[in-house]
């Protein structure tokens, strides 16, 4: 898998996308996505609520499960994709882009220490599929 060189990630498969002004976009990746199959349902978080690093943001209903997902790092929920309420699908259409779950506001960059780059993510996933 070739994972975008822009984000960091986390091993429950999420990812990061961070942008100037402390502001990031959550979402979870090509991988887990292909785990869950056809998502139907996206339960999204309340703007303004306060996460910490790994804190379950909320659930993703697909054919197969509900799952749960956690926010790769700390922040405060300043904007949930709406759009996902009536095309959750584009969780695995495009998770990397209109896909996006949540963005934070307010977030500790220092944690992006703790999650993997692209080319550590893609090793790890080879890892877990052999």
């Amino acid at each position: 898998m070739n994972s975008p060189t822009d984000r960091r990630y986390s091993k429950e498969h999420e990812w990061v996308l961070t942008e100037p002004q402390g502001v990031a976009f959550v979402g979870i990746t090509d991988y887990a996505q292909d785990q869950l199959g056809d998502v139907v349902y996206v339960d999204l978080p309340n703007v303004g609520d306060v996460v910490n690093q790994f804190d379950k943001l909320g659930e993703i209903e697909s054919v197969k499960a509900v799952s749960d997902f956690f926010s790769p790092i700390s922040g405060e929920i300043s904007e949930t994709n709406g759009v996902l309420i009536e095309k959750p699908e584009l969780v695995n259409s495009d998770p990397y882009d209109s896909g996006w779950i949540v963005k934070l506001s307010s977030v500790d960059g220092l944690q992006l220490n703790n999650l993997l780059n692209s080319q550590e993510y893609d090793l790890y996933l080879s890892e877990i599929e052999h």
